[in-house]
């Protein structure tokens, strides 16, 4: 199911108070970590005129949207206190739940935590069972995305979500704001599980397109050369022609640091019990080897140049 975007009707347009009497009626929203995506969907949010509240353990990443309207909090404890959705989109496991237990206390009755990092199986299952034990009138949602940094200054990510969508009304205007759309995917779990699968999906291919460019150069193809022919074809993919597109430039900027596509790689790979995945582990080992190399930082398009500069 997906969230609909508020369409104008005849009747709405007859009723000039309408529009203020749904901006008094947004949920207030916290939004936990304000790195590239935390911070674009505080943006959105405050475009949509979203009471926002924000805490970033760097206070400087939030400043530059106080003038927006931005309350950004000296800690998530304060930021949550007023919030009747929070958004947590921090860089691990360890460091949700470490925030988590800081604010546990002071969520509203009610409130509706969206926990949007990608934080692996084990840790997700623990928060849900936690929360059900200690608050269960806190409504726990798991809300990964797909997307990256430029779909999500664009709300063009998707949200995957999961838990009691019956009890978490107050969030489909804030998804709404800050995506193209959502897919509920079932009980809390469920979303956690399926980003690590399209993630590694993703990872795969990023590793296939790199060695594809190489084998082409040493044929004496460019890269656009072999976006054309990709182009014509079923193969093509939008986030090719954009890695495609960093490759020719040497401009790795990240919109995804390989360092954490790593991280999610062996995410992946602690979660498969059963499930071989060979290709997945020789791609984190060799991941493992660039990050150790130093091209962390830069998006994961950087493999590229890894493996020429080898």
């Amino acid at each position: 199911m997906t969230f609909s975007r508020q369409q104008v009707s005849l009747t709405d347009l007859k009723q000039p108070h309408h529009k203020e009497e749904s901006m008094s009626q947004q949920p207030s929203v916290a939004v936990l970590g304000l790195g590239a995506m935390g911070h674009a969907f505080a943006a959105n949010l405050l475009k949509k005129g979203f009471t926002v509240h924000g805490w970033n353990r760097t206070r400087a990443r939030g400043e530059d949207l106080l003038a927006a309207g931005l309350d950004l909090a000296e800690s998530p404890a304060q930021a949550v206190a007023d919030a009747d959705v929070i958004i947590a989109m921090l860089s691990d496991g360890d460091t949700t739940e470490g925030v988590f237990r800081q604010i546990e206390n002071v969520l509203k009755p009610d409130a509706v935590l969206c926990q949007m990092g990608t934080i692996g199986v084990e840790k997700t299952d623990a928060l849900v069972a936690h929360f059900a034990r200690v608050r269960p009138d806190v409504v726990f949602i798991d809300a990964p995305v797909s997307g990256t940094k430029a779909p999500a200054e664009n709300a063009q990510i998707l949200v995957l979500a999961s838990g009691d969508q019956a009890r978490a009304q107050a969030v489909e205007p804030v998804f709404a704001a800050i995506s193209k759309g959502v897919k509920w995917l079932g009980e809390a779990g469920a979303s956690a599980r399926m980003k690590l699968v399209i993630n590694s999906w993703l990872i795969g291919m990023m590793q296939s397109l790199a060695e594809s460019t190489r084998l082409a150069e040493e044929f004496g193809f460019s890269t656009d050369d072999l976006w054309q022919v990709l182009d014509g074809g079923p193969l093509a993919a939008p986030y090719a022609r954009m890695k495609l597109a960093m490759i020719d430039s040497g401009d790795f900027t990240p919109q995804m640091h390989l360092i954490w596509a790593l991280k999610d790689a062996r995410l992946a790979l602690e979660a498969a019990n059963h499930s071989q995945l060979p290709a997945l582990k020789n791609i984190a080992d060799l991941w493992q080897q660039a990050v150790d190399a130093g091209y962390g930082e830069q998006d994961l398009a950087v493999i590229y140049q890894y493996l020429k500069d080898r």
